[in-house]
């Protein structure tokens, strides 16, 4: 009987075949690699998986002054983020990066948040922005950047960025996907469509009910 392992027996080319699908990366596992030199998404941004026609590209194609404005920080986080992934700019697409202005008011808060697809590198443009994050130890590393300074924050882990100056303050954050996604924490916990069980998240933040119940009214549930 022919061993199963034999190098020209079908168990063992199938084996072969098997181990060598599982060391190639999916698409669903990472930002899609170039086959081209661009592949520019159609209108409407973010919503095609058709690249533009070469001979329609542009010039205006690669552009983005999106970040040119200062974000609305009327609010009351006090923090304007201006995105420009690829749904907000096409030319990204493929790419693999995306980018972020921040604007803090004074005392401005950017609540804590991940990003599920995306590594975070923060460089502060105006100002002291105090940039966290939280490994998966619970371990709290931070840092206070001035302008020109630089923090990275590691893919999925929860981090925050808070203005420590009097006057306002401007950060830019790049990722290394071209739609990192975002979790925002207290959104995620007390704006949820329905609303979580309040008797849920109190024994899981450890208190009274009626202190969930006043958190759920503040995020509108």
């Amino acid at each position: 009987m022919e061993s199963p392992l034999n190098a020209t027996s079908p168990f063992f080319l199938l084996l072969c075949l098997l181990l060598t699908l599982l060391q190639v990366p999916t698409p669903c596992i990472s930002d899609p690699n170039p086959l081209q030199d661009f592949c520019i998404r159609p209108s409407p941004a973010g919503k095609s998986p058709n690249c533009k026609d070469a001979s329609a590209v542009v010039s205006d194609d690669f552009f983005f002054d999106g970040l040119a404005n200062e974000g609305n920080t009327n609010n009351s986080f006090g923090v304007g983020l201006t995105q420009a992934s690829v749904v907000e700019f096409p030319g990204l697409n493929t790419l693999g990066m995306a980018i972020v202005r921040i604007d803090l008011a004074p005392g401005g808060l950017n609540p804590p948040h991940s990003h599920p697809r995306g590594s975070e590198l923060v460089m502060v443009i105006e100002g002291t922005v105090l940039v966290g994050f939280v490994s998966t130890d619970n371990v709290l590393y931070q840092k206070v950047a001035k302008r020109g300074e630089l923090v990275i924050v590691p893919k999925g882990l929860v981090h925050f960025q808070k203005n420590m100056g009097k006057g306002k303050a401007v950060a830019v954050a790049v990722f290394d996907s071209q739609f990192p996604g975002v979790v925002s924490s207290p959104f995620s916990l007390f704006r949820t469509k329905p609303a979580m069980d309040s008797q849920l998240l109190a024994k899981a933040f450890r208190v009274d009910g009626e202190v969930i119940t006043s958190l759920l009214s503040n995020f509108g549930n």
